[in-house]
Parts: structure tokens; C-alpha cells; sequence
């Protein structure tokens, strides 16, 4: 059972696809390296020493902050989410995939999630797979 409202994923993902198309996130049709950071994720927290952090924009900043002011509980489900989208969880490995995210969660979730390629299309699929969809999202709401 999901806690984090669903809105904040819609809104996440949102912000995402919108900083996809300002190119201030990787798209991974656009890029050779499709695979830089989609890692499995016991890998991909101590991955991210290695890469460089891109350049802050307003949007990319409030996204930030959006996932930086989530609860802790949020947070760990936005990561299950984006492991269920991603395939590494079903949706009825629920409680494996947050406890999983909960042992792994660190002061880099932000960047973990941001520098997946794919993060938008994960989270609308897991969103989907429990249900929830963005379509009657209303960024008013938030």
C-alpha cells in the first residue's frame, strides 16, 4: 500500500520529463551511455561518486527541493516505486522493495534519483501498476 500521495509522484514526474526536454537530465535515446547510471540498485548508490552533478536551473532546483522536503517514508517509496517501475520489484514485493530502499536509503537519494535516465517513465509505471495514473493530475493541487 503506497503512503506517498500519488500527486507528488505525478508532480515529480512531471518535473522530470520537463527538465528531460530542457536537457538538464539525460534522456537516454539522446545519449550513448544509456547506462551510466541505470544500475542495479545495490550498485548505484556508490556509483554516484564518480560522476559529476549537472548544472542547477530554477526548475531542476525546486525538483530537488520537492524530493529533498519529502518524509523519509516518501522517500524510501519513491525509490520503490522507481525500482518496481524499473522492474527490479513487482508491485506484490512491496514491502521487499521499500525495505530494501529503506536500507539504502542516504543523503544521496536526490541525486540516485535524478540521475536515472528513465526515473519519469518508471514512476508512471509503477503508479500504473498500483492503479494511480497522472492523467487527471493537477498541478493546482500541490
Amino acid at each position: 500500500m503506497l503512503h506517498i500521495n500519488p500527486d507528488k509522484v505525478c508532480f515529480i514526474i512531471l518535473r522530470v520529463r520537463e527538465l528531460q526536454q530542457e536537457d538538464l537530465i539525460e534522456d537516454p535515446e539522446d545519449e550513448e551511455d544509456v547506462d551510466a547510471f541505470d544500475l542495479d540498485h545495490q550498485e548505484a548508490f556508490d556509483e554516484l561518486d564518480g560522476h559529476e552533478a549537472l548544472e542547477a536551473n530554477p526548475l531542476q532546483e525546486e525538483l530537488e527541493g520537492f524530493i529533498e522536503g519529502l518524509s523519509e517514508e516518501e522517500k524510501v517509496e519513491l525509490v520503490a516505486l522507481t525500482w518496481v517501475g524499473r522492474g527490479d520489484f513487482t508491485h506484490q514485493e512491496w514491502d521487499e522493495a521499500t525495505e530494501a530502499a529503506a536500507d539504502r536509503q542516504n543523503e544521496r537519494t536526490v541525486d540516485y534519483l535524478l540521475g536515472i535516465p528513465n526515473l519519469a517513465d518508471y514512476l508512471a509505471e509503477a503508479l500504473d501498476a498500483f492503479g494511480y495514473s497522472c492523467a487527471d493530475f493537477d498541478e493546482g493541487r500541490m
